[in-house]
């Protein structure tokens, strides 16, 4: 992969859309998960900073919905399944007073991109998985200032992006690049030796490759230090959400993959490190909680007060850090690997481990069976031809072949097991 002229993500680069005084309006995209859910509690904590103008979701938690809608005053609400619009509008009824007019719904897949296009200051893109990338590509199109938080938009379209992504229009919120983000403002880019991110090691730091073999879906989803939707959680525990990380890293700061490195740190208090060509290393360090990532996702260059919690100095505590153990967990450098081909690559990788994951919770894959799929998915579709050439249509038919072929792998698995 070639480098990108200069990084999607830069601390010292302000994006202001729409200047002016009084809270800035933003559309929260995914406000019914675990993201968006903790943004519409710094925001109504700061109604004097921020506005939410519009909300959207799947649709499988209306009452939800329709309750942040009420609480927010939002002029807009929008949900991909539209199955679901007449149970979003009785709960709408059912939240607001007698005369007051509900806000307009919309429904349908592009729902949430139409969202992140309408007028505002600030999209928060907190959608779980590569249907995120639409959104993703309608908010900077659109002008607007992206808090990104769904990175697999940015791993299955990062040429896409580049393409539209002016200079500080991107504000990370993941927590590794959110810490990136804030020790990078310390030097320039030319001051960088390497990038250092953080894993927790999941619920399986320690164990071996064979010591893997039987785990359970509940085994996976017992996270020791975030709490987490269930892909993101088995993510985190194969790591593969870390090489994704890795790869975004990659994109947004314009760092060789040979510089950026991984260390398991179980603490999960660093949320990443930058080592600098003098010998210094900064680290960004708060306890486990996303709000302080959003609030600087939506609050950059201003930091937003008590928007989470502190440590208390006064207790004695101890921080690890360890190496990563790449053959149990080989998720890494396979990411590493397909970073480097670019092209559909990402996509394919982020496609199949979905669909392995969703294998792996139904009870038809073993967990090491995973990244054992995922990898071979990855090595029949090869070298991508398209490059830095890559279309929305590259990336749907690379996801869509990478399903079919995790799938067939995936039954096969499962058949010669009962077999067996």
């Amino acid at each position: 992969m070639t480098d990108s002229p200069a990084p999607l993500a830069d601390p010292h680069l302000v994006y202001d859309p729409v200047a002016g005084d009084g809270p800035k309006d933003v559309v929260i995209l995914g406000s019914t998960g675990s993201i968006g859910t903790q943004a519409i509690d710094l925001v109504l904590r700061n109604p004097d900073r921020f506005r939410v103008t519009a909300l959207s979701a799947n649709g499988g938690r209306v009452a939800l919905l329709a309750e942040q809608a009420r609480r927010l005053r939002v002029r807009t609400v929008a949900v991909a399944r539209e199955d679901v619009v007449p149970a979003l509008r009785e709960a709408l009824r059912a939240q607001y007073g007698a005369g007051e007019p509900l806000p307009e719904i919309l429904a349908g897949p592009d729902a949430a991109a139409r969202l992140a296009a309408s007028d505002c200051h600030t999209v928060l893109n907190g959608i779980t998985g590569s249907i995120g990338l639409a959104p993703t590509l309608a908010a900077l199109e659109a002008g607007r200032t992206l808090a990104l938080a769904n990175k697999e938009s940015l791993i299955v379209g990062g040429p896409l992006v580049r393409a539209l992504a002016k200079p500080g229009q991107i504000i990370p919120v993941d927590s590794e690049h959110a810490a990136l983000f804030q020790a990078l403002a310390a030097g320039t880019r030319a001051d960088v030796r390497r990038l250092v991110v953080t894993a927790s090691g999941g619920p399986f730091r320690g164990r071996t490759r064979e010591q893997l073999a039987d785990v359970t879906v509940e085994d996976a989803l017992a996270h020791p230090t975030w709490a987490m939707g269930p892909v993101i959680t088995i993510n985190s525990a194969t790591l593969v959400n870390k090489g994704l990380e890795v790869i975004e890293a990659h994109l947004l700061y314009d760092i060789p993959f040979d510089r950026i490195e991984v260390v398991v740190h179980p603490q999960s208090y660093v949320h990443s490190m930058v080592e600098f060509t003098d010998g210094s290393t900064l680290a960004q360090a708060t306890p486990p909680d996303m709000r302080g990532p959003i609030a600087i996702g939506l609050g950059w260059p201003e930091r937003v007060p008590d928007a989470a919690p502190v440590f208390d100095w006064s207790k004695a505590s101890t921080w690890e850090f360890f190496p990563l153990d790449n053959e149990a967990f080989p998720s890494v450098n396979l990411a590493r690997h397909v970073g480097e081909l670019a092209g559909t690559a990402p996509a394919v990788f982020n496609a199949a481990n979905e669909e392995c994951v969703e294998a792996f919770r139904a009870g038809t894959l073993p967990f090491n069976g995973i990244m054992e799929t995922v990898t071979r998915v990855v090595e029949e579709h090869g070298t991508p031809a398209t490059g830095t050439s890559l279309t929305v249509s590259d990336v749907l038919e690379a996801e869509t072949w990478a399903r079919t072929r995790a799938r067939e792998l995936t039954h096969r698995t499962a058949s010669a097991e009962a077999r067996a």
